[in-house]
């Protein structure tokens, strides 16, 4: 766990007060705990603090430890061991947390985080030079099926990529924060599955078979009158399909699963499924050259590595200048040819590129603030 410390003392105020509304609003809160357990209130309190001065400061945290006759001590144990307690100022129109949590990792946070470094300033917990903007790398913050994502303030905007979040820095850079929804940056409604739902997009009909019970028993008929059907009789026809008397549910041919499953999708996606790599003579296929004496190195490419490069070889890309160089259509085929699902783009391949072909691992370093890989 990280060391968390109160800011230097030249920047700490003399002293702290809560305005008259969260004066009001802390009292009230107080009183909502049973006698001897308003020290429960803290944590509420130092949000409160922090929402009205940007950051808890070493004031705040003895005042409110007055306030809920709590030992100095005991308020610094909480405001240095929770991370959404900001205890050096940062940035007054927003302060960007960057999920690095494995499922963000793994989803490109930290193209965001380079995004960061570029827009705001190199090091983390540090604002930019008008003090309007700050960033810092947290753990998990709950939203991991719509990695990457990033917290600002009380909002989670997610399914990110470094445009977008570009996008919304520029935005809160321009007093315009508000004009941004949060939530999923892309086509998906909450978390359901990006580009539409899959599976149970139509009603699921039973169909009621011979085999089950009858909801209601018939009648007996009286004894003189009863007739017993002979034993060869020939049972009635019916019209429910044929089923496994182990499990009392229709059969249905694997064949006509398959094409069920097909049509969902496609009534679901307005796409049909497919599996196919894209042709290699597509149009959209990248220019292929001829292996230089001495190809770039494609692994200092983050997401590339040593089976991805031995794939790129293969169709013919060797340098960083044609990474580079991909348009939109070129990426979409490379990025179906690796099946990586958006992979190319969450990893922003083509700037990192452009970087390494115009001056290598120095301008890479340049660009990113770090090191390729």
């Amino acid at each position: 766990m990280s060391v968390r410390r109160l800011a230097e003392d030249q920047v700490q105020p003399v002293n702290f007060a809560f305005n008259e509304a969260n004066a009001a609003w802390a009292e009230k809160t107080i009183q909502k705990y049973p006698e001897g357990r308003q020290q429960s209130a803290v944590i509420p309190l130092l949000m409160r603090a922090q929402e009205q001065d940007g950051w808890v400061t070493r004031a705040c945290i003895e005042q409110i430890a007055d306030m809920l006759d709590m030992p100095y001590i005991r308020v610094l144990e909480v405001a240095t061991f929770y991370t959404q307690f900001q205890l050096k100022p940062v940035g007054t129109r927003a302060h960007i947390q960057v999920c690095g949590t494995t499922p963000c990792m793994l989803r490109g946070s930290e193209a965001l985080m380079d995004v960061c470094r570029h827009k705001i300033h190199h090091d983390p917990l540090t604002p930019n030079a008008e003090g309007t903007l700050s960033w810092e790398e947290v753990e998990c913050q709950g939203a991991c099926v719509n990695a990457p994502m990033v917290i600002i303030f009380k909002d989670a905007y997610e399914d990110l990529t470094p445009e977008r979040l570009e996008e919304i820095i520029d935005a809160f850079e321009a007093g315009k924060g508000d004009t941004i929804t949060p939530g999923p940056q892309i086509d998906r409604h909450f978390s359901v599955p990006e580009g539409g739902l899959t599976s149970l997009t139509e009603e699921i009909k039973l169909v009621r078979t011979n085999l089950e019970a009858p909801a209601a028993a018939p009648a007996e008929p009286k004894a003189d009158t009863a007739q017993v059907p002979p034993s060869n009789a020939a049972k009635p026809k019916t019209d429910a399909p044929e089923t496994d008397p182990k499990l009392k549910t229709p059969l249905t041919a694997p064949k006509a699963a398959e094409e069920n499953v097909k049509a969902a999708e496609k009534e679901a996606t307005g796409v049909e499924t497919k599996t196919e790599k894209p042709s290699l003579d597509d149009k959209n296929r990248p220019a292929a050259v001829a292996k230089p004496e001495t190809p770039d190195d494609l692994k200092l490419i983050s997401g590339v590595g040593p089976k991805i490069e031995s794939i790129l070889h293969d169709i013919g890309i060797f340098t960083f200048a044609q990474v580079a160089g991909w348009k939109k259509a070129e990426q979409e085929w490379v990025d179906g040819y690796l099946n990586f699902k958006g992979r190319i783009v969450r990893d922003d391949w083509v700037r990192q590129a452009e970087a390494l072909a115009k001056g290598g691992e120095a301008e890479y370093i340049k660009v990113f603030g770090k090191k390729p890989r």
